[in-house]
């Protein structure tokens, strides 16, 4: 039986403009398009005065644990994402050496969460895709292979620069890992342990992941004080290693470094001349959100989440975070300092202890409990052993717009899913389409479409997805133009966005006239290795 979409206006996902016609699915996928004849048991929707587009894609995304907890990932499907990336940042599911999983678990909880009721044996990024197609998913997942767990499975957690012997073995882990599928390398140049690495075997890693004409995908060492030569550093590595360049989340944190955002988009055009291949992606907010850990200097975490909790047992070691926060340390990104105490919020923990600490401020929890904002903070940390999300808030609209527009970008959510998470996990992509394109004009339909399917799709190598074509996979998004928005706010972010109509991944229709149907009509996506 097929299914034709009735006329829509199409906005197939390439920049071409937009024209009215019919769409018609069978099986997994997009059989025609244009003036299609109907048959007799053709099941046929009428959406006159509906968008259709290819599904959206989330470059972006921390549902790598959760999708083997809870494999639908509602509210990424609620908001039109069909397709997403996990293993972000570099620290994600696999490799993951049996000696490393309790660890490495609370190392992974503040970002992914954390869960008794999976089987942490999976040891590689192959046999993590397998539990995950073993299970099924809701929607496509594809993966990273991160920097941290490669450095974790040839050095372990400490703070120590490889030999070239032992450079050589975590080549050979990123190529075995890019073998099983991965379609690229990750890393969080702000995160242990990849933040303890220096730029050459950073790029002898991405010579291997430019083999595969895969992609590197880094939030860089900074996004405030010193972003120009952090982005100096990634571009070094392209240049270096021929490899295709992603920048996590991209902007500028604090008002101070908004003076910085013109020679950033100087220097992306200087590598785009120099014929290096560069591209980012973006949240529409003006806030960030990540592990409350990063707020601490990164030698408190030298060994791995275990050993920061002593130092945060001994009141000396806490001084002298409290100093290094206040005064700064050179090449580290101080949250505190761009953000401010006042700024971070407590977004998720995992004991019901600390639950009323969820949506305060660093300063109401130092008042809630009757001390200092840092000693509370740090007792909320050691209480909670790391396992805490924040937000932040750095920036203003008018620099969202700047990067928004740029050739480079494409959108995404970079959205954490436990507590009372940011609003982009529920509303990033209705938020481009309502705000940016219907109310602010920034930019067109057909531009913002092209940036949230056909744009990813080809930075990250998704064959066959991305646009509406004969022959693609039926992953499509119906939505209102004149509704659709998202809803979710700071102080109430788990709400779903309006217009979205019907969504399809893999012709199976997920989302019918807004309805939600929990199926697991998702693939997991492994790169093709020529």
């Amino acid at each position: 039986m097929r299914t034709i979409l009735k006329n829509g206006l199409l906005i197939d996902g390439t920049g071409e403009k937009r024209f009215h016609g019919s769409v018609a699915i069978e099986g997994e996928r997009i059989v025609a398009i244009g003036d299609i004849p109907e048959q007799d048991n053709d099941e046929v929707l009428d959406v006159s005065g509906l968008v259709v587009a290819p599904g959206f894609i989330d470059t972006h995304s921390h549902s790598d644990l959760k999708v083997l907890v809870d494999p639908y990932i509602e509210p990424k499907i609620r908001q039109g994402v069909t397709t997403e990336v996990l293993g972000q940042d570099g620290i994600s599911m696999a490799p993951l050496p049996e000696q490393y999983i309790s660890p490495w678990r609370k190392n992974l909880a503040g970002l992914d969460g954390d869960s008794d009721d999976i089987d942490w044996h999976y040891k590689t990024t192959d046999g993590y895709l397998k539990l995950m197609e073993r299970q099924g998913v809701g929607l496509n997942q594809s993966y990273l292979v991160p920097h941290g767990n490669i450095r974790m499975e040839v050095l372990g957690l400490g703070n120590h620069q490889p030999t070239a012997a032992e450079i050589k073995k975590m080549c050979d882990v990123t190529r075995r890992e890019m073998e099983a599928g991965a379609f690229g390398l990750s890393t969080g140049l702000i995160y242990m342990p990849c933040a303890y690495s220096e730029t050459p075997e950073i790029i002898e890693l991405c010579k291997v992941v430019a083999e595969f004409d895969g992609v590197f995908v880094v939030h860089q060492r900074s996004e405030a004080d010193t972003i120009l030569p952090s982005m100096a550093e990634v571009i070094e590595v392209g240049r270096r290693s021929g490899v295709k360049i992603h920048f996590s989340h991209f902007k500028v944190c604090g008002r101070k470094n908004w003076r910085f955002i013109e020679p950033m988009l100087e220097l992306l055009d200087q590598a785009t001349a120099e014929g290096i291949r560069i591209s980012y992606d973006q949240y529409p907010y003006v806030a960030g959100s990540t592990m409350l850990g990063v707020i601490l200097p990164p030698w408190a975490h030298d060994g791995g989440t275990d050993r920061l909790l002593k130092r945060l047992q001994d009141p000396e070691q806490r001084e002298k975070m409290i100093y290094d926060m206040e005064h700064g340390i050179p090449g580290w990104d101080n949250f505190v300092a761009f953000a401010g105490l006042d700024q971070i919020f407590v977004t998720s923990v995992k004991t019901a202890k600390n639950q009323e600490l969820v949506g305060k401020s660093l300063v109401e929890i130092g008042q809630l409990r009757g001390k200092d904002p840092y000693q509370a903070t740090f007792d909320l940390l050691y209480e909670e052993e790391n396992a805490v999300g924040m937000v932040d808030f750095y920036g203003k609209e008018e620099h969202v717009i700047t990067f928004l527009t740029r050739p480079e970008q494409n959108v995404c959510t970079d959205g954490l899913l436990a507590g009372k998470p940011h609003p982009r996990v529920y509303g990033s992509f209705p938020r481009v389409l309502g705000r940016y394109v219907r109310e602010l004009k920034a930019l067109t339909l057909e531009e913002a479409i092209f940036k949230m399917t056909s744009r990813p799709a080809e930075v990250f190598g998704f064959a066959e997805r991305g646009a509406l074509k004969t022959g693609y996979y039926a992953d499509i998004v119906v939505f209102n133009p004149d509704t659709i928005i998202d809803k979710g706010t700071f102080v109430d972010p788990i709400q779903y966005p309006e217009g979205i109509e019907h969504v399809f991944i893999n012709g199976q229709a997920v989302i019918q006239q807004g309805v939600y149907h929990t199926l697991l009509a998702g693939k997991v996506l492994r790169k093709r290795v020529k």
